[in-house]
């Protein structure tokens, strides 16, 4: 089995989530016979914050790059980030690092294909649902990408940030985003909807959101999980 390595703490909760599901997964599909070695290098969430809060993007670059390159040094053959944010310096990482990070974006969008969805909605921090690192592949595969409503971006940007990735999740909260995702649906036409922020699993899932909903850290668990157990 190939080695795992995640470039966490962005949020820790998220990260917390990766690791748990890899091992407890990978366990059941070998019938308790093996485990992944798993390297973690988990980064200063404030300091990413910030550079990413203050457009600094070669800094960030510059800061994650040195991770990757730690957890390659390492020994690890599968490669990922593990927050959707961090990915608005995907493709600067990769060229600076040589290594072919499994992309969150591109992972999502397959499935989005795979499901013949043509109009979804996409829910994240302020950087994801404002830029385009999270809407390109979608919109290469004909996918029309819709994002909610400048009130709403600022809620949830906001609910994001001051409660799940401090690990709190609240009732009052998840009724508010099922709301934004309700009228989505009804005034804008979404088939589905993304959870593009990693910590947003926390909140919504596929009994309790009001229409299909694509989970970027599910959907990215099951590719780490087919990659390393490729022989």
């Amino acid at each position: 089995m190939k080695k795992i390595g995640l470039v966490g703490g962005t949020g820790p909760e998220s990260t917390v989530m990766y690791y748990k599901e890899l091992n407890s997964r990978i366990d059941k599909l070998t019938n308790g016979a093996s485990m992944p070695d798993v390297a973690i290098e988990s980064v200063n969430f404030r300091k990413a914050w910030k550079f990413v809060s203050d457009g600094k993007y070669q800094e960030l670059a510059d800061y994650l790059s040195e991770k990757v390159e730690s957890i390659k040094a390492g020994g690890a053959e599968i490669i990922s980030l593990t927050a959707g944010t961090m990915h608005i310096v995907y493709e600067q990482i990769v060229q600076k690092t040589n290594v072919s990070l499994i992309s969150i974006p591109k992972v999502v969008s397959d499935e989005a294909v795979s499901k013949g969805i043509k109009k979804v909605g996409l829910l994240g921090t302020i950087f994801t649902m404002e830029q385009d690192y999270m809407k390109k592949d979608l919109i290469e595969a004909g996918i029309d990408v819709v994002i909610p409503q400048k009130n709403e971006r600022e809620l949830i940007a906001k609910r994001i940030l001051e409660e799940l990735e401090q690990g709190i999740v609240k009732e009052s909260t998840l009724e508010e985003f099922r709301g934004i995702i309700e009228r989505m649906h009804v005034e804008d036409g979404i088939e589905a909807v993304i959870l593009g922020c990693t910590e947003l699993p926390l909140l919504l899932n596929e009994k309790n959101c009001p229409i299909l909903c694509l989970d970027s850290v599910e959907i990215h668990l099951n590719k780490l999980i087919e990659l390393a157990m490729q022989e």
